[in-house]
């Protein structure tokens, strides 16, 4: 797909459309991974993340379990040894391969995989139309392009360990970000607002249910934090102060060693494109909440809460900014609005909202049983497939996590 082609708001998306979603959501994957070798989409780096291989099987297997397998009477699996294999974390589906063993699949090879999506995507087709599937379709879309992501970051991270710093996508890279205006805020008077998803259209379980919410006065930054600004950071000893640093941050930096945002070297950093100079105009990126947090300490100001982030954000428009439009390399520009480039850590911890109540069946364990220990990002990134995300949209991750595309916007109280 040209990448000045834009993807539908899968809110905007109607039973009839579906088919038309979903083939674009299967193609794009594919198109991902064409410049990847069959070792390249095998390799895992870390626990946190998975082979490209095995993101082209498992949203495949999802498609063949939850709506073939379930809803055509007839279906038989194309190896019923397979879904060990392909299975992610949901427990009522049995038992699957070891989380960091995924890197150790061989075989299928990718050519396999492919095929059997091939065979998948011919079998859905009488059900895409089917009014009665129409939920279940439009989670799976969704769960595919939350793996497009996935898979982008997580080759990333592969590749970063070639101590050649192999490109994934070769050409001359874009160029560079326009210089930041000085920051300026939204300001928002503060009282009760309604956060959450409002049910018009597609969310995930853990958007809602929509509910009240004290806010105070606020004002939230109108651009994002920058890689420029990150170096009078680490010019200054923000990774030595130990007075800016949460105490488990502290004791992960000491722990890891950490002196940077993950992928710098000097004045480089590593993307898609393999090693290149970095633009101090460009927002940071692949930073951890310890990080986040500890910036916005030492820039005296503090990261938003989540329903500080979305009540702002109920007024922009979720598919703008830098986001995923086809096949080419994700890099962070600095477009203007509160969606793309990065995700931003909030200070809000993931826990459910009241009222919710985990879904029967096996999609139930989507969300609703990660709500312990993370944090709440809120927005889209660069590799985040456009239409995907909305400003109810609640992305998690553990706070040391940092090879997802995760940057932060700042925030300061306002009146007495």
């Amino acid at each position: 797909m040209p990448r000045s082609e834009r993807q539908d708001d899968i809110d905007s998306v109607t039973p009839s459309d579906l088919a038309g979603r979903f083939r674009a959501t299967r193609a794009l994957t594919e198109a991902l991974v064409a410049p990847l070798s069959d070792a390249d989409a095998t390799i895992q780096s870390m626990e946190d993340a998975s082979p490209a291989k095995w993101h082209l099987a498992h949203t495949t297997w999802f498609w063949e379990t939850f709506l073939l397998r379930d809803h055509v009477p007839a279906y038989c699996l194309l190896r019923e040894d397979w879904p060990f294999l392909f299975n992610s974390y949901y427990e009522t589906e049995g038992a699957r391969i070891d989380r960091f063993s995924r890197g150790l699949l061989s075989r299928p090879t990718l050519a396999d995989v492919l095929e059997w999506r091939a065979a998948v995507d011919d079998a859905m087709t009488p059900l895409l139309g089917d009014p009665a599937l129409a939920d279940l379709i439009a989670l799976g879309i969704a769960h595919e392009q939350q793996h497009i992501e996935l898979l982008l970051t997580d080759i990333k991270h592969a590749l970063f360990q070639n101590p050649l710093g192999p490109a994934m996508w070769d050409g001359a890279p874009p160029p560079a970000a326009a210089a930041p205006a000085p920051m300026g805020w939204h300001e928002h008077p503060g009282g009760i607002a309604a956060a959450g998803h409002d049910g018009n259209g597609f969310s995930f379980d853990n958007e809602g249910p929509r509910h009240r919410v004290l806010i105070e006065p606020f004002a939230l930054a109108d651009r994002l934090v920058t890689n420029g600004e990150w170096d009078a950071f680490i010019a200054d000893g923000g990774y030595n102060d130990a007075r800016l640093w949460l105490a488990d941050g502290w004791a992960w930096v000491q722990r890891e060693k950490i002196a940077a945002p993950l992928y710098w070297r000097e004045g480089d950093h590593f993307t898609h494109q393999g090693w290149q100079a970095r633009d101090a105009h460009a927002p940071v990126t692949h930073i951890s909440h310890f990080e986040a947090d500890a910036y916005a300490t030492w820039a005296g100001a503090r990261l938003p809460t989540e329903f500080e982030w979305e009540a702002i954000a109920a007024a922009q428009d979720p598919a703008g900014g830098n986001q995923l439009d086809g096949a080419a390399p994700p890099l962070p520009n600095g477009q203007a609005g509160l969606f793309g480039d990065c995700w931003q850590f909030t200070r809000s911890a993931y826990l459910p909202y009241p009222g919710f109540r985990v879904a029967e069946g096996a999609v139930g364990e989507y969300n609703g049983k990660f709500m312990s220990g993370q944090v709440v990002l809120r927005g889209a990134s660069c590799a985040t497939v456009r239409g995907h995300s909305r400003a109810s949209y609640r992305n998690f991750f553990y706070p040391h996590q940092r090879w997802q595309f995760t940057g932060l916007r700042l925030a300061k109280d306002i009146g007495a």
